[in-house]
């Protein structure tokens, strides 16, 4: 695909770190925290349903990267760098003619320095960036390091020093066709003071506000964290909208396209001791939305899709052969109607806080652990043990779990094989899955369908 000037679409790819889909507008969040997003979404391709296929931030940014699973690039969880051989979309892009640029948080090479080493920065040319951008910074003393490994600070908030950056990337590339990636470390928490810190005065902004329902039930920590991750997600649309008037000034809009994303959500401590490393939809579903050539005007897609055909998708639009060896699916025959035979479900992976496998449909939520398995020191298992089942339809916030109970014997049934030919196609070893202890349903207390906050909106 061509642009208007007969080069190939510049690419921009804005990738926000721990961000749930309900902070979006679009998904019903009812702060206005996202205009820009929205907007975006609304008159480019809103991607509804979107999952990331393992909920931590390595791991995930491997995929995006490589466009396999961790289990296929060895990246299966926190920690471990990518080969020196993978080949990530820099690499694509560069045999494409592009320049290529990183900025910000990598999270992929060896964890002994921040300073990534060129080896290690996965085929990008231009770099400004640090390997774990929360270990070396903070929200007001943005530290990166350039092509040479020196160290830079950047002025002022870390969300606008980075765009500040972002935008002088641009307006240094405009002659040449682009692929620059622009990964924030907000709406993550600052590890060292286990906080979210927003901008100066964007805490106040949304102190007792709308708290999603599965926090309203469940609590975690979000009584004392939300209102800091609101304002950082506020600051993280205000970057977006700076941007994309730098596109507007440059007469790039048109010609550049743009996918905003993010590698996993955040359940604040709801469903395990900390912040993600879970299969429910606060962990696994995230904001994703493009516009630019081939995806402005294409309304919503209703389809599940997930992080892992990212890649493939950004190659296909860009014009360049997809890999064979990539293990998702371009979304482009989709936006064209020429694909009547899309997944109707996505595949989890979850390492470290267990080693864990979900999938997910448009109605359930299935989901088996490896108990006899450490989730740091083992990529995989050959015997699983049933954990959830969720109604989706029923129980949107997964309040109440099915797994076990004789109603559900069937449906469990199903999605266990689902399962098992999901993690195959993945490269996996057929698994050995244990059912749940059966269970009946006298006493068990429904809690019946509330409203998602999407609906409201539609």
């Amino acid at each position: 695909m061509k642009h208007s000037k007969g080069k190939q679409p510049n690419v921009i790819v804005f990738f926000t770190d721990q961000q749930r889909w309900d902070t979006t507008g679009v998904h019903g969040n009812p702060l206005e925290l996202t205009p820009n997003f929205d907007e975006l979404a609304r008159e480019g391709t809103d991607v509804h349903y979107s999952f990331t296929c393992q909920p931590v931030c390595g791991p995930a940014r491997s995929i995006l990267q490589t466009g396999v699973y961790p289990t296929t690039s060895g990246c299966y969880r926190n920690k471990i760098p990518l080969h020196g051989d993978a080949r990530t979309l820099a690499h694509y892009f560069n045999e494409a003619g592009y320049e290529t640029g990183y900025i910000g948080k990598w999270h992929l090479a060896d964890a002994g320095s921040q300073a990534v080493a060129e080896p290690q920065r996965g085929g990008y040319r231009y770099w400004l960036g640090a390997n774990s951008l929360e270990l070396c910074s903070d929200s007001y003393n943005a530290i990166v390091y350039d092509n040479d490994g020196r160290e830079v600070k950047l002025p002022g908030y870390r969300v606008d020093a980075l765009t500040d950056a972002a935008i002088r990337y641009v307006d240094g590339h405009k002659e040449k066709p682009f692929f620059l990636f622009i990964s924030y470390l907000e709406p993550h928490h600052q590890n060292h003071i286990d906080d979210y810190p927003p901008p100066h005065g964007y805490r106040k902004r949304y102190e007792g506000r709308w708290t999603p329902p599965d926090l309203q039930a469940l609590g975690g920590s979000s009584a004392q964290h939300l209102e800091g991750y609101y304002g950082m997600v506020k600051r993280l649309d205000e970057a977006l909208g700076r941007l994309l008037d730098t596109l507007r000034s440059l007469g790039l809009a048109d010609d550049t396209i743009v996918l905003f994303t993010s590698d996993h959500g955040c359940h604040f401590q709801t469903r395990n001791d900390e912040y993600k490393r879970s299969c429910h939809e606060s962990s696994i579903r995230v904001p994703t939305a493009l516009i630019g050539p081939g995806f402005t005007g294409k309304g919503r897609v209703s389809e599940l899709v997930s992080l892992i055909d990212l890649p493939p998708t950004l190659l296909d639009a860009a014009g360049i052969p997809v890999p064979e060896h990539m293990q998702g699916s371009s979304i482009m025959p989709l936006l064209r109607g020429e694909r009547d035979d899309w997944p109707d479900d996505v595949f989890i992976q979850i390492s470290e806080s267990q080693v864990g496998r979900a999938i997910r449909t448009a109605r359930w939520k299935y989901g088996v652990t490896a108990p006899d398995k450490d989730g740091y020191g083992h990529t995989g298992s050959d015997r699983y043990v049933e954990q959830y089942l969720y109604d989706l339809q029923a129980d949107p916030h997964e309040l109440t779990n099915l797994i076990g109970l004789e109603a559900y014997e069937g449906v469990a049934q199903v999605q266990g094989e689902r399962l098992a030919r999901r993690m195959t196609e993945a490269g996996e070893a057929a698994p050995d899955i244990v059912r749940a202890p059966r269970r009946p349903a006298a006493g068990l207390t429904l809690r019946f369908r509330s409203a998602q906050p999407e609906e409201a909106f539609e």
